[in-house]
């Protein structure tokens, strides 16, 4: 080898060693656990949803029992903020889950995020309302929709909570799928990671199949 390729070659030499000392010293972050979705899927049986469901409460146990899990609370029938308080107690809910009932209608479904406390469950209709407000550009029927789900969420006695996504312990989540008028809670790994997950509850509307209502009502507002 010739005196000229010898710096060439020391210099390949130290670059690869301080590429690899930095890999040591900042190696890459192991993968989070993750998941797509919480809820039914798309054509399953409500009753097959409701064992996978309870399945999740089962066989979840890890190393500490005391460990917080994300999960899914769907419910028997929508309710008010304020009922849906009395019904998780102390288990913190992190987002409401909205749907304006409507017969025969398919209203927008919203998913609004909360801070943890009372106050911020019960301002969640009048957020979600303006996010449809102003989601209404003209008197289309996707419009009009929007425009009628906001003015009754922007009522106080709107039972238009149909779900919520909650995080605690799985002692408290067995409680809490106890309560009458829980219909269903999915939970997750407890290192499942915030935000990495969508949400779609078990609709009280769906009781064999999770399918898409009609769609074929009259809107209010609509000539």
């Amino acid at each position: 080898m010739s005196s000229r390729t010898w710096p060439t070659v020391l210099a390949a030499v130290v670059l690869a060693g301080t590429v690899v000392g930095l890999g040591v010293a900042n190696p890459v972050p192991a993968a989070r656990i993750s998941t797509d979705r919480l809820g039914p899927d798309s054509g399953e049986q409500v009753s097959a949803y409701l064992d996978r469901a309870q399945a999740t409460l089962d066989t979840q146990a890890g190393p500490d029992p005391a460990a917080h899990h994300w999960a899914l609370v769907s419910l028997d029938a929508a309710v008010t903020p304020s009922q849906l308080l009395d019904v998780v107690g102390d288990v913190r809910v992190s987002q409401v889950l909205f749907q304006v009932p409507l017969d025969r209608v398919q209203t927008p479904m919203l998913a609004i995020p909360v801070a943890a406390n009372p106050t911020a469950v019960q301002r969640a209709p009048s957020v979600a309302a303006a996010r449809l407000q102003a989601s209404v550009v003209g008197h289309d029927r996707p419009s009009l929709l929007a425009a009628y789900s906001a003015n009754r969420l922007s009522a106080t006695d709107c039972a238009c909570v149909v779900g919520a996504t909650v995080r605690g312990s799985l002692e408290q989540l067995r409680a809490l799928d106890a309560a009458p008028s829980v219909r269903a809670i999915e939970a997750l790994p407890s290192d499942a990671v915030a935000g990495s997950f969508a949400v779609s509850p078990l609709l009280p509307t769906q009781t064999t199949v999770v399918a898409p209502g009609p769609d074929d009502g009259p809107v209010p507002g609509l000539a």
